[in-house]
């Protein structure tokens, strides 16, 4: 009778399992790693993106604070015309003048100040995330602050300028005071000298109130303009320095 022998297949040891598991192990922790990597450099590359993005924004802010700082000067010294011309003795003489500038009174859109802020806004929705180093964090959102700050007097300048709206027709013809305005509704110097109102004197003393009003709004927002513009160089040393940049 033959006897068949069943051929054994020798057990693998542990350790054989052990390097089989180690192997495995290594290349999903090495694939991980890769990947994080990967992601990690993405987010240093759009974070420099956003760097030099804010740095294009803020020295566009810069140059628009200058030239607000050198207009908010020459409206003061108009607001400063106006309130000497109207009420002197001798008004009836300058009328050619006050009208011209009781017309540029309420046109302030060239005095105020627009902020070129798309990146700080892509920032506040959720990107301020991809910015690692504090210093810079703390410097926008100082920045921003001030921003903040000052297109706050806006809505105070244009609050005081309605209230002179409805003073006005007490002291300006309003048919007169309208010629004074281009089709784009631009102050014109005319050789021409319409009267004032003839009880005009009786509102001047609110007036002058709100002239006194638009003035120191106008101080506090060439004040706030010249905060801003420091604060904006500020920022923009910060970033190129943290970042090395020129």
């Amino acid at each position: 009778m033959e006897v068949h022998h069943h051929s054994h297949t020798s057990r693998k040891r542990w350790t054989h399992y052990f390097w089989e598991f180690l192997m495995l192990f290594l290349a999903v922790f090495c694939g991980f790693l890769a990947e994080y990597q990967l992601e990690h450099t993405i987010e240093h590359q759009r974070e420099k993106q956003f760097i030099n993005s804010l740095i294009n924004d803020v020295e566009a802010d810069t140059a628009k604070l200058s030239e607000i700082i050198g207009s908010r000067t020459i409206r003061e010294s108009r607001l400063d015309s106006l309130m000497s011309l109207i009420n002197s003795d001798s008004a009836d003489r300058y009328t050619k003048e006050i009208y011209f500038l009781a017309a540029s009174l309420p046109r302030v859109t060239h005095y105020q100040f627009t902020p070129t802020d798309g990146t700080i806004q892509q920032l506040r929705a959720g990107s301020l995330r991809l910015i690692r180093k504090k210093i810079v964090i703390d410097s926008i959102m100082k920045y921003d602050a001030v921003v903040k700050s000052l297109l706050r007097l806006d809505e105070q300048e244009q609050s005081i300028i309605n209230i002179q709206r409805e003073t006005a027709p007490n002291i300006f013809i309003g048919l007169e005071l309208g010629r004074f305005s281009d089709a784009n509704n631009t102050p014109l110097r005319l050789e021409i000298k319409p009267p004032l109102m003839p009880a005009y004197k009786n509102s001047l003393n609110e007036f002058n109130y709100r002239l006194v009003s638009l003035k120191n709004v106008n101080k506090g927002y060439r004040r706030e303009s010249r905060k801003l513009l420091a604060q904006a160089i500020n920022l923009l040393n910060t970033l190129k320095t943290e970042y090395h940049l020129k």
